[in-house]
């Protein structure tokens, strides 16, 4: 739950700034990448997480490189109901990646489910067609197969550790980052609510890592859709931001295919 509420706070840290994408990008990684780093060390877990991460390890730090570069400008372009309504479809995204590429079955509900939240996503995305925010969507669905590409790859090297690679993408954006942006121009103040940024990115990596152990699967997919409906609930308290019509029906339609897996998963 710790982990959900926590997620669900990145639209509002990255639409609060003025800073630009690859501003909070720099700023987000380097303080998310100290604060695991510290955890990891006071867990006496550090050579474990970062040099015995194995090939699952750095394939994670790359695919997870390549879906923040999406993740964080998606919200600069589009609403957060969309991302967030969109990221939803994650779990049921990697069960079709995962019957593709190492052959793990997934029940009938599951891939039912996987065709209705695409048809979700469609909704959603078709509210944006002719806008700008078309390019925040489609942003935001490859950051969705890029964090369901994890997944997959999760159940492929299960021994992967999850604070290493969380360090590792944020360390290979930092050079790119301060290359395409300008982020020693960021105000100090800004930096400051980057810097918490960074801390609740690490929390909730760490204790979604934590709680995944804990918990039954299906109980863990549960819990991690809190996220969905919470950020678009504080985007509306914070900065006013009301789903259009679209979004309101394919986010409908995207809870309830991740409701109907979901169940499938916990019997």
């Amino acid at each position: 739950m710790i982990a959900a509420v926590t997620y669900s706070t990145a639209g509002l840290f990255t639409k609060g700034v003025a800073a630009g994408s690859w501003e909070v990008i720099f700023w987000r990684g380097v303080f998310a990448a100290a604060f695991t780093t510290a955890w990891t060390i006071s867990r006496g877990t550090f050579r474990q997480n970062v040099f015995a991460m194995g090939y699952g390890g750095w394939a994670v730090g790359i695919v997870g490189a390549v879906g923040t570069a999406a993740f964080i400008p998606a919200f600069k372009l589009t609403s957060i109901a969309n991302v967030s309504l969109i990221y939803a479809v994650a779990p049921l995204v990697a069960a079709l990646l995962a019957w593709l590429a190492i052959g793990e079955r997934a029940s009938r509900r599951t891939m039912a489910g996987c065709g209705l939240a695409l048809g979700g996503v469609a909704i959603i995305v078709s509210g944006s067609l002719g806008q700008v925010s078309l390019n925040g969507d489609l942003l935001a669905l490859a950051m969705t197969i890029a964090m369901a590409a994890i997944m997959v790859i999760y159940r492929k090297y299960p021994n992967t550790p999850a604070a290493g690679p969380a360090v590792l993408q944020s360390l290979f954006l930092l050079p790119v980052a301060a290359l395409l942006g300008s982020p020693f121009a960021v105000d100090p103040g800004e930096i400051a609510i980057l810097a918490a940024f960074g801390l609740l990115f690490a929390i909730a990596s760490v204790t979604l890592a934590e709680g995944a152990k804990r918990v039954p699967s299906g109980q863990t997919a549960l819990l991690s859709a809190l996220e969905t409906p919470l950020a678009p609930i504080f985007a509306f308290m914070l900065f006013a931001e009301v789903p259009s019509a679209a979004t309101f029906l394919g986010g409908s339609v995207v809870l309830f295919a991740v409701l109907l897996s979901i169940k499938n998963e916990g019997r």
